[in-house]
């Protein structure tokens, strides 16, 4: 039974430099006609498929909090209409600290929002700024204090590293101010130069001096040490949670479970088809009102394809994919199906066995996309 939900929200007051996610400048932009269109979908998408139960619901962007008061409340009052029940044991909503006001988070609380994605990214003034992002320090305290004084203490703290200009000094300040915000949850992620960014665009012309390698891979080494020191479980490559406070939305994903996925440009994956939704805002509502649908691409995952992507979500937990698990959903092992490529792994040190368990090693997690590679496009017997 499908249990998760993702909703997106593509509006941005400022557009940051690295992100290549589905994002548009809010000013000027039929925000209140795109919620509708929300509500229409997940309408639409609930009466078509109906064998689910929301456990987790995450809202995402582009920023949610760039929506007004007014518009949070009717977007969140959908939410609850349409796919809220008693079962919902995780509702969370990104938040950007300058935008994430005393009365927004109120209105987060009062719809049954009970927790936050803060996008710090960093601490300091003069990386933020290179980042293309607007808030400062001092909004970082000032949400996660007005949003604790709410009775929102889930909460989890974005950091990036790998920046251009960032030191390891810059780094190790902005985990010990994440630390000491006393967040029980902490995702951290290497810069990515994706296309149709500004950093893409920098990197083109010979223009962004990045970190080298070995201070990246520093950089997360000191990471893992740090929030291990602090009781922090590192129970996925870029997360680390204090035990219990884990992201059970994104576990979702890790899972290799199906999810709605509400939006422009979201992802589902329902009834073992994954389908995307149209990305600009016109045509995603032109197709709502239409079709009832936004989808522009649908893809029927076939065995093959079910079972890689077992082994390569699976393997960026820290718990590791469970034989017991994969037979039971697709009645063969594992150690049958992949054992060429899981022999090669181990014996590079990159993967190890715990019983039937299969789990990155401490020299594989900074290799985790190399070591995924090696179980996509294993001929079936």
């Amino acid at each position: 039974m499908l249990k998760a939900a993702y909703l997106h929200i593509p509006f941005c007051v400022q557009i940051c430099h690295y992100c290549d996610f589905n994002k548009i400048f809010i000013h000027q932009q039929p925000v209140d006609e795109y919620l509708q269109s929300m509500k229409k979908e997940m309408i639409h998408t609930t009466t078509r498929f109906k064998n689910y139960e929301m456990e987790t619901i995450f809202v995402g962007g582009g920023t949610p909090t760039a929506l007004s008061e007014q518009q949070l409340q009717t977007f969140l009052g959908d939410v609850n209409e349409v796919l809220g029940n008693r079962s919902l044991i995780e509702f969370t909503v990104e938040a950007n600290p300058e935008q994430t006001t005393k009365e927004k988070i109120a209105v987060l609380k009062a719809n049954g929002v009970n927790r936050l994605s803060v996008g710090v990214q960093a601490f300091q003034s003069s990386l933020l700024k290179k980042l293309g992002r607007t808030h400062n320090k001092e909004d970082i305290y000032s949400t996660v204090a007005e949003a604790k004084k709410a009775g929102i203490d889930n909460m989890s703290i974005d950091l990036m590293f790998g920046l251009p200009g960032q030191t390891m000094e810059m780094f190790k300040e902005s985990v010990d101010e994440a630390l000491a915000l006393d967040v029980p949850h902490i995702s951290s992620y290497s810069l990515q130069i994706e296309k149709k960014t500004v950093f893409y665009n920098l990197a083109q012309k010979g223009k962004l001096v990045l970190p080298e390698q070995e201070l990246e891979a520093a950089m997360y080494e000191y990471l893992i040490e740090a929030l291990d020191k602090k009781g922090f479980k590192q129970y996925e490559i870029s997360n680390f949670a204090i035990p219990g406070f884990e992201s059970k939305h994104n576990l979702q994903y890790w899972n290799n479970n199906e999810y709605f996925g509400i939006g422009a440009g979201a992802h589902s994956y329902v009834e073992g088809t994954r389908r995307r939704n149209a990305g600009p805002l016109k045509q995603y509502m032109n197709l709502i009102e239409e079709h009832g649908f936004p989808y522009i691409e649908e893809h029927q995952v076939p065995l093959s394809e079910k079972m890689e992507e077992e082994m390569f979500m699976g393997l960026r937990k820290g718990e590791g994919v469970s034989d017991a698990t994969f037979m039971s959903r697709y009645g063969r092992s594992m150690f049958d199906i992949y054992k060429e490529p899981i022999q090669r792994l181990i014996q590079k040190g990159w993967l190890e066995q715990r019983e039937d368990t299969l789990v990155l090693t401490k020299d594989g997690r900074p290799l985790g996309n190399e070591v995924f590679q090696e179980f996509i496009g294993v001929v079936l017997d």
